[in-house]
């Protein structure tokens, strides 16, 4: 039989104690057991973690971070709670009688912070794990059905007080069939801007990340974030544009983003003397165009004697490379206007210059100087040596990490510097 005798011991020293310090010894116990309980859950949540960080499980890693913090604050409201029971004074105090209330308000915040921290836990690693597989989760969509939980956990909480302090939500409920509707007019742009708000994550015509556009307002930059109110927009000039969300539902809008390829669309001038010239240079380029690896011949090429200038022949260039990434795309620009200039010295023809012929009469002479031979004679275009500058632009840009569709397909579209 085991010897109890040390308890009985325990308990005979606890009454002795009791009726010399009375309800203070009680409050004081029950203060070391909560403090001791904080101590062995912070703890028992250390081992845990080691465990949870080897775990693939997105749950358990939002669980944890989750409950780390308010489970803390539980188990001191109710070893503060039961401390304050025990030590009420028999004629009791005003504000004694408060505090089932604040004790409602303080777990209801708990509840708040616990189901704030899962939504954001599991948000950001259900984003982390996703990342680099073709399922990843869009940034835009966790963000809205985050925004939506709080929203939800937010109203919960709210009517969760109400019932602390004996306020039933259907009150609530009768009077905002009238308040709501002045509410409604005194805040309808707000009301606008959140619905607009709603409508982009709803529809998703742009996600945070992508470049847009607006033809109807001055409105072109990269996506930062989505609120409710307003969205943001980092211009190219680096400086922040609050839009607000009613403005998209009413604009034509423009995501670049999302193109398939880059178009390149240059007039190259030919001089009037060459006009002979102009068929075979047109169907070198073509063919030119079509031997490009880089160049999607999928897609329309256009290559023809566009109009008949002031002081040239007007020859259009049109076509659409694979890639929309700008730094590649004007590498290969680069390389395509090169290579024209290239097709057109082999003609024998020559880029024209802005030219002007003047009628004199014949009463007056001017002196022409004679120009060198070698003046005529103009640079020719290593093309061997612009492939290579391509391929090596190409491959600087790949090698710094840097991959972005943003940039206008042409000059006419860099907009304000």
């Amino acid at each position: 039989m085991p010897d109890w005798g040390w308890l009985q011991t325990l308990i005979s020293e606890y009454q002795r104690l009791h009726e010399q310090w009375g309800v203070a010894l009680d409050v004081f116990g029950i203060v070391m057991i909560t403090g001791l309980a904080d101590l062995l859950t912070r703890w028992l949540l250390g081992c845990l973690r080691r465990r949870v960080e080897k775990s693939p499980n997105i749950w358990d890693d939002a669980i944890y971070y989750s409950v780390n913090g308010p489970v803390q604050g539980l188990i001191w409201v109710i070893g503060l709670s039961m401390a304050i029971r025990i030590s009420r004074p028999e004629d009791g105090l005003a504000w004694l009688e408060y505090v089932p209330e604040v004790r409602g308000v303080i777990l209801v915040a708990l509840f708040t912070w616990f189901v704030f921290r899962m939504i954001r836990s599991v948000g950001a690693n259900a984003l982390a794990r996703a990342a680099g597989r073709d399922n990843a989760i869009d940034a835009t969509t966790a963000d809205a059905i985050g925004k939506l939980l709080r929203i939800a956990t937010l109203i919960t909480a709210a009517l969760m007080i109400m019932q602390v302090f004996g306020v039933s939500p259907s009150a609530l409920l009768a009077f905002s069939g009238i308040g709501g509707i002045a509410l409604g007019f005194a805040a309808r742009d707000v009301l606008a801007n959140i619905f607009g708000g709603l409508t982009i994550y709803l529809n998703r015509p742009f996600s945070v990340g992508d470049w847009i556009r607006s033809p109807d307002r001055d409105i072109e930059g990269t996506v930062e974030a989505i609120g409710w109110r307003a969205t943001t927009v980092r211009r190219f000039d680096m400086r922040p544009l609050y839009v607000p969300n009613a403005v998209f539902s009413n604009v034509a809008l423009e995501n670049p983003s999302r193109m398939s390829h880059r178009r390149i669309m240059e007039t190259v001038a030919v001089r009037y003397d060459d006009a002979a010239a102009i068929p075979d240079i047109v169907e070198a380029v073509r063919e030119m165009l079509d031997e490009d690896e880089a160049i999607d011949s999928d897609q329309v090429i256009l290559t023809y004697l566009d109009s008949l200038g002031e002081s040239a022949l007007n020859l259009l260039v049109y076509c659409y490379t694979y890639t929309t990434d700008w730094a590649e795309f004007l590498a290969i620009k680069q390389s395509v206007l090169q290579r024209v200039q290239d097709v057109v010295r082999d003609h024998g023809a020559a880029i024209a210059y802005p030219t002007t012929t003047m009628h004199v009469p014949e009463a007056v002479h001017f002196a022409r100087a004679e120009r060198d031979e070698d003046d005529d004679r103009e640079e020719e275009i290593d093309t061997e040596k612009v492939q290579s500058e391509r391929d090596r632009a190409i491959t600087r840009e790949k090698t710094r990490g840097y991959t972005s569709t943003q940039g206008p397909d042409s000059p006419t579209e860099e907009g304000e510097a």
